[in-house]
This record gives C-alpha cells, structure tokens and sequence, in this order.
C-alpha cells in the first residue's frame, strides 16, 4: 500500500505520510537514518551496533523507487530504500 501524500518539512525535520486508510504518519528524520534499511546499518544494529546520527541530520531528498522511498541524507548516506510497509511500521 502507497502514501497518497508524502511532505517533507526540513525546517521541523519531519516526514509525513498520509496513507489510503487516512492515517497519517509523521516520521522524524533522526530516527529514519538510525532504522535505515541498507545492509550497512542493518548489519550495525545486528550486532549490536547503534548508527550514530547527529541530530541535526536532514532528508534533503526524497526518490520514490515504486515499492518505496530512497531517503538521502544531509550526513551524505543515500544507500537504504525503505519499503512502504517497513516505513508503515515505524513509529
């Protein structure tokens, strides 16, 4: 299932995300770079590893990938595609 409506507000630092059953998801951009989804953190939290994220970090860039959303990072990460339902789940 596909956002109907995707903003993303670099001044709060907020991705939103209203979804086909109305709800909407406000997602901050600090936590979206600690879960991203690329094999390089995913590997990092497996080991039990937390991705060091400064706080600050920015989404300056939003691709739509048909079964997701590439997020680029103002830290320079580009690598995670976060697949709508895993970005559904996250909280």
């Amino acid at each position: 299932m596909n956002p109907v409506a995707i903003g993303n507000s670099r001044s709060r630092q907020q991705l939103r995300l209203n979804w086909p059953d109305g709800r909407e998801q406000v997602l901050d951009h600090a936590e979206l770079r600690r879960q991203c989804p690329c094999s390089q953190c995913r590997a990092f939290r497996l080991q039990g590893l937390a991705v060091k994220v400064d706080g600050r970090i920015r989404v300056i860039e939003l691709n739509q990938q048909g079964y997701g959303l590439q997020l680029i990072f103002s830290d320079g990460h580009e690598r995670g595609i976060y697949p709508w339902p895993y970005l559904s789940g996250l909280t």
